[in-house]
């Protein structure tokens, strides 16, 4: 309805339209006023269609809530060349995109939050299996201290031996510790954490991503190529590996002891109550690592949770002491020691590699985790900025105050997910009373 009504009143092209579950994502053409005429016509129609369905439900006399749709949308101007529609052109030509992003929040009678998801999320730890380097005492000492903190059984201990940890594995080593981890474990497992700082790699591709889906061959070919789509992707599936036939997987990082056990420990206490808290998402002045900033949701508040949505336009935040989420796009994120995070929280930025865990080009996503932050993630290989090969911002807020596990939500919101790999402690839900 919004695509037609956009083309009703101005003279664009319409180049893609995409559905993700509640969410949907409108991508049109044509010149900058045209651009701007289609995106107003296409915001009226969402919001007519929304006051429409609540007067209905108004008219049943409150026995359902109401649908607040949260509306995303900016004019972009793009310089590129087309060659994934098989067209070749000479030089750059330059176009207008109206990139309209929606995501609808159902609220029930009383006015809390509704998941708009068929199902509940209820991963447990007698879903989840532990991988412990027995080659790396840390991995020994803090895997034990995981099990015991998240009563997770014995039997879902898995032990391997990697010498040395090696930042990248190649694919031959990969495949033969993949066979080793896979056919230990029941079909009960849903997801595997990884107790090691590294490995974090294979080749190209994350440790995460190819023990979730398969090692990606083709993406190597060329890291800066589309990716492969994950079925997991914004799906309402609380049993991945029963539906899909993957395993969610994430890295605990256990290059320091005391560290890992204090990540460990927000980990566990997040989700004991609802406290005050803030998502902030900043549109920074790297507008190559801002490719997400379409997709960032608008400012506003949702009182029942307690928690405000601020979308910024600056460089970093300093002095914040309520952070729950924080997405960013910069090479390095200027003043975490001055921020306080949240137990539970989600921190990421939109770089080349911060997946590079022990790396020094650009910053390590285990900064996000020493700054105080709950999970991360960070690619470990150039991405070339797709937006679909980092946590989609709108995507990773829904489940994640509908109660999803950190695990959970990171995995939802990666369509591409072949080069980042996932940090964090996996089993945290901040907002697990709100699961149905």
């Amino acid at each position: 309805y919004a695509a037609n009504e956009a083309e009703k009143a101005a003279n664009i092209t319409l180049v893609d339209v995409k559905p993700f579950g509640n969410f949907g994502r409108l991508t049109m053409m044509g010149t900058e006023a045209e651009a701007e005429t289609a995106q107003r016509a296409a915001m009226r129609a969402i919001k007519t269609l929304t006051s429409k369905l609540n007067g209905s439900r108004r008219a049943n006399r409150g026995k359902r809530g109401q649908t607040r749709c949260l509306i995303f949308a900016g004019v972009h101007q793009v310089a590129f060349k087309v060659q994934d529609l098989l067209m070749q052109w000479r030089s750059p030509s330059l176009f207008y995109f109206l990139l309209l992003s929606t995501a609808c929040l159902a609220t029930d009678a009383s006015g809390a939050p509704k998941s708009p998801y068929n199902s509940s999320y209820d991963l447990q730890a007698i879903h989840v299996a532990i991988v412990i380097n027995d080659s790396d005492a840390h991995s020994v000492e803090i895997g034990e201290y995981y099990r015991v903190a998240r009563d997770i059984p014995s039997k879902n201990v898995v032990h391997v031996n990697i010498p040395n940890s090696p930042r990248r594995l190649p694919l031959p080593e990969f495949n033969q510790l993949k066979l080793q981890i896979e056919s230990q474990l029941s079909p009960d497992i849903q997801a595997i954490v990884l107790v090691w700082t590294a490995p974090y790699a294979v080749e190209c591709n994350s440790i995460t991503s190819a023990l979730t889906l398969g090692f990606d061959e083709a993406q190597c070919k060329n890291t800066c190529s589309t990716g492969k789509p994950s079925p997991y992707f914004n799906s309402n599936s609380t049993r991945p590996y029963t539906d899909f036939g993957i395993r969610l997987s994430m890295l605990l990082p256990v290059d320091s002891i005391k560290q890992a056990k204090a990540l460990i420990d927000r980990g566990k206490i997040s989700g004991f109550s609802v406290i005050p808290a803030s998502a902030y998402f900043l549109l920074t002045s790297d507008r190559n690592r801002s490719s997400r900033a379409p997709f960032f949701p608008k400012s506003g508040k949702i009182p029942q949770l307690k928690f405000s949505i601020k979308t910024l336009k600056q460089d970093s935040i300093k002095g914040v002491k309520d952070i729950m989420i924080y997405q960013t796009g910069l090479t390095n994120v200027p003043n975490l020691d001055t921020l306080h995070f949240l137990p539970g929280a989600l921190a990421d930025h939109l770089t080349s590699s911060g997946g590079d865990l022990l790396g020094t080009s650009q910053m390590s996503s285990l900064r996000w985790l020493e700054a105080g932050a709950t999970a991360s993630y960070g690619t470990v290989s150039e991405p070339c900025n797709y937006p679909q090969k980092f946590p989609h911002p709108t995507i990773l807020l829904n489940h994640y105050l509908h109660g999803a596990s950190a695990i959970e939500a990171y995995w939802k919101s990666l369509e591409w997910p072949a080069q980042g790999v996932l940090i964090g402690e996996p089993l945290a839900a901040p907002y697990i009373q709100n699961r149905r």
